[in-house]
């Protein structure tokens, strides 16, 4: 087989940074709808893509897509796909998935008529009556949306917001993929400081170092994909060897990591060091109420607590409040604030020029986004 119909999914929000990155991959995309990219792509695209996309959670086979409104019409279009050209006699085959705006809501019941279908289609092929599931894995996923079922191998296995470089992290932990859009959009260069006093385990400054470096976020894992038969074995080495060479060594990649918290600062560091980006960081304590600004050109991109879970409403918004003074300062600066109070635009005492709408894991969040300077 030589083309796939591929899925990028990723968090609400990120769906034009996330396809950006494929057509950088030289991919072509097929559309777009919440959360989730359709693009072609061949067998060695997969792992270039697992290995490279900084903003997507997974990346699936897509084998076909089909009208769905009742259970019959979901079980003879799975039956129906090629499951033989991609699941062995002895694989595995979960099934797990989302239905949304559909006829079929219950998940329960699309698990069980997905997974009798495929087992149907797969013992009618192998000429047997009993799979006994002891192989390789094939994660199915279903996603049925306004009553369309796709149906989905999963090729990452472990989500790939999981870098590998975080195996502990702070009490509110920023996912991977969303402290990469975040810089993403802040758009970092050489020569230009970038900031985030608030660094918790470091994700953000960790993701800003890869990035102008041109580090893969994906370069040191693995995927579930290394292990498909219908796969060649040697993509996957020559995806990570091509990633490898496009980072560059140490260059005028300035990014520095504060917080009041000394303890994380040590999970900062060790997350840098897991990384290789550990020179690339100044990692240091300090109280973002009272820093001040530098004598270079630089951007804030933070992620301050939101009160949810890290500390009660007061306090976050006596927080915003005091950063709002303190950032004040910085101006000619960027900054960039992700928070999920819809009120901090009020309390950080000035509005912002662009406001985007993502999402932390389950948490509807803002990316406020100041970029004109402040009056004085």
């Amino acid at each position: 087989m030589g083309e796939y119909e591929l899925v990028a999914t990723c968090l609400f929000g990120l769906e034009r940074l996330l396809g950006g990155e494929i057509d950088a991959l030289g991919l072509r995309r097929a559309g777009t709808i919440d959360g989730r990219i359709t693009f072609w792509g061949s067998g060695a695209d997969i792992a270039r893509a697992n290995i490279n996309l900084r903003t997507a959670e997974r990346v699936y086979i897509r084998l076909g897509a089909f009208p769905a409104m009742t259970f019959d019409e979901l079980f003879e279009g799975v039956k129906a796909l090629p499951w033989e050209s991609f699941i062995g006699k002895k694989d595995a085959f979960p099934v797990k998935g989302h239905s949304i705006k559909s006829c079929l809501a219950s998940i329960p019941d699309c698990q069980r008529i997905v997974k009798k279908a495929v087992a149907d289609r797969l013992a009618s092929k192998y000429g047997v009556t009993w799979l006994e599931e002891s192989g390789t894995k094939y994660q199915i996923e279903f996603f049925i949306f306004k009553d369309t079922a796709s149906l989905m191998i999963d090729t990452s296995g472990v989500a790939l917001h999981k870098r590998g470089y975080r195996p502990a992290a702070g009490i509110a932990p920023l996912r991977e993929t969303l402290g990469a859009a975040m810089v993403m959009t802040s758009r970092p260069r050489e020569g230009v400081l970038l900031w985030d006093p608030f660094c918790g385990s470091g994700t953000v400054a960790i993701e800003a170092a890869m990035l102008m470096r041109g580090i893969a976020p994906g370069v040191s894992r693995s995927f579930a994909g290394e292990q498909f038969a219908f796969l060649p074995k040697g993509i996957w080495a020559r995806a990570r060897e091509e990633a490898r060479s496009a980072a560059s060594p140490a260059r005028d990649c300035r990014v520095w990591a504060s917080d009041i918290d000394p303890e994380v600062l040590e999970l900062t560091k060790a997350n840098a060091g897991r990384t290789g980006v550990s020179e690339n960081i100044r990692v240091f304590q300090a109280d973002a109420r009272t820093i001040k600004k530098p004598d270079c050109r630089g951007s804030i991109v933070c992620n301050p607590p939101y009160g949810e879970r890290m500390s009660d409403i007061t306090e976050t918004e006596r927080l915003y409040r005091d950063i709002g003074r303190s950032f004040a300062g910085f101006s000619p600066w960027h900054i960039y604030i992700l928070s999920a109070s819809e009120n901090f635009e009020r309390l950080y005492g000035r509005r912002a020029d662009k406001v985007r709408r993502l999402y932390n894991g389950m948490i509807p969040c803002r990316l406020y986004q100041f970029f004109r300077p402040q009056d004085k």
